[in-house]
């Protein structure tokens, strides 16, 4: 279903607006600024924004700019009064698809809302029909999150010449498919692409495995063999771990990428070859260098224009699609028919740290196909590797899931009884979990009762408790409670809460 917000400070025109399209059968949420606009966005799916322009806390424009730099997709409607069609303007130069002036004509609303949506499907199409790398063997590179953009950005410059390139970041998070991508989208694609493990390799054979030997250079050399820069000749040689070679061997490749030539182990005649070099390491060369391990020209030679791959947990917006292209994939490896994740097995997969990254997801996806029975990977299907939060963090986690069928996110700061009211009381649903967690969250002294005490109690002991279950730290309080980190810190002062106290001494 296409999916609307509607960020506007005049609850009135929210609700007019929000009642037109819904009667046309779109699902419709609404935010009373900018900055609430924002993190909603952030924290769902939506396909389109209806944005006014003067709002407080965060303007119209300030909105556009941060909503379009998460999800250049999501396209954007400004709602103005006739005074301000200046703003609005300059709003569509911003990435604003159209606007529309106040009051709001529910005809006009609707055929603007109709033509957005065609836009929305045509850019759709055109980004699932022309994908930008090319890989073999029916590979995809997945990623939406504005991390992998800016990555799939580099490649597409790094593809078209001829330097050496540098891959850096965590194991798991993708260097050799970015290798890959590299090669098979260049000029030199219909060469060879060859893999090279330097870490696999021993010390007193990796001479012999990169550049070649004559027949008796060494004991055991009963054969002449041709070294891996030889065999990539015209294409592109991948040297994986390269932070794991010697000092001697930083030399010679130095050399190589200097020259183009090099001397076979045992022989007296150089051989030239023209070879494009790809290199990549999890280690930190930086440090390495100071320490006197790795040469100082050589990564210089290969950081050109490096590539930094974010690691799972800081691209967790891409959780959800890489999980659903890893059901695709076993799906026809294993004959099976899974449709998809609960929503409490999505909260635990975007909880999760994953230290092994990418191929640790791949890894959870493949183990939840062997345990599923359902056409659907639930939460019992996962592996325990996904209990590493302890048991207020996970309640914290499935708690949540429940309670986002209110389309609220956790700055609190919107107009909560509206919400309430759109989602109708039967809808409500409060999970047990997430009350065992935290029950003096749900403890109300009726005596006292009063709105705006309960709200703001209400938030001071959720802040409390997810804390507590984060153990005070605060980029993980704010990743898995799903609060974006500025709002965290507003309120933690607001209330008094000091995070310190709440971290644990290691034992």
């Amino acid at each position: 279903m296409f999916r609307i917000l509607v960020v506007d400070d005049d609850a009135d025109l929210r609700l007019s607006v929000a009642s037109a399209l819904s009667e046309n059968h779109y699902h419709v949420d609404q935010a009373r600024d900018g900055e609430e606009g924002v993190n909603r966005v952030r924290a769902g799916k939506y396909d389109l924004v209806l944005l006014d322009v003067n709002m407080p806390r965060m303007s119209g424009l300030e909105a556009l700019k941060e909503i379009k730099n998460y999800d250049p997709s999501i396209i954007v409607v400004i709602l103005t009064a006739f005074s301000n069609v200046r703003d609005a303007v300059e709003a569509t130069k911003e990435g604003a698809y159209n606007y529309l002036e106040k009051p709001i004509k529910a005809e006009n609303l609707v055929y603007i809302i109709d033509k957005a949506i065609k836009a929305h499907k045509m850019i759709k199409d055109i980004t699932l029909s022309a994908p930008v790398f090319q890989l073999p063997n029916g590979t995809e590179f997945v990623g939406q999150s504005n991390e992998m953009k800016k990555i799939f950005s580099v490649i597409d410059k790094l593809a078209r010449v001829e330097t050496a390139v540098l891959i850096r970041g965590e194991s798991g998070t993708g260097k050799e498919l970015v290798a890959v991508a590299l090669h098979h989208n260049s000029p030199r694609k219909e060469n060879r692409f060859v893999t090279v493990n330097c870490s696999a390799i021993p010390e007193n054979l990796i001479e012999s495995e990169f550049f070649g030997h004559e027949k008796g250079a060494f004991t055991g050399a009963d054969s002449r063999k041709i070294g891996k820069f030889q065999y990539a000749d015209g294409g592109t040689l991948f040297l994986d771990e390269i932070g794991d070679i010697s000092a001697a061997m930083q030399v010679k490749l130095l050399r190589v990428l200097q020259e183009k030539r090099f001397t076979p182990v045992g022989s007296n005649r150089e051989a030239e070859v023209n070879v494009r070099i790809v290199a990549a390491t999890n280690r930190n060369l930086e440090e390495m260098i100071k320490k006197g391990e790795f040469r100082e020209d050589l990564f210089y030679r290969l950081n050109v224009l490096p590539i930094q791959l974010p690691p799972l947990r800081e691209r967790k917006n891409d959780v959800e699609i890489l999980s659903t292209y890893f059901i695709q994939k076993f799906n026809q490896q294993h004959g099976k028919n899974i449709t998809g994740i609960s929503a409490d097995a999505m909260a635990l997969l975007k909880a999760h740290a994953w230290p092994g990254n990418i191929r640790e997801l791949e890894n959870v996806i493949e183990h939840a196909f062997v345990i599923e029975t359902t056409t659907q990977i639930t939460v019992e299907s996962l592996p325990e590797t996904l209990n590493h939060l302890d048991a207020t963090a996970r309640k914290v986690a499935l708690g949540l899931t429940r309670s986002a069928n209110l389309n609220a996110d956790l700055d609190f700061d919107g107009d909560e009884s509206e919400q309430l009211m759109a989602a109708g009381a039967e809808d409500i649903i409060i999970s047990p979990e997430a009350i065992d967690s935290a029950p003096a969250i749900f403890s109300l002294d009726i005596a006292k009762l009063d709105f705006q005490a309960s709200k703001e109690e209400f938030e001071r002991q959720f802040l409390i408790s997810a804390l507590k279950a984060f153990k005070g730290r605060i980029n993980q309080t704010a990743i898995h409670a799903n609060i974006p980190k500025k709002t965290l810190l507003r309120k933690l002062e607001k209330y008094g809460i000091v995070a310190k106290e709440f971290i644990q001494p290691k034992k």
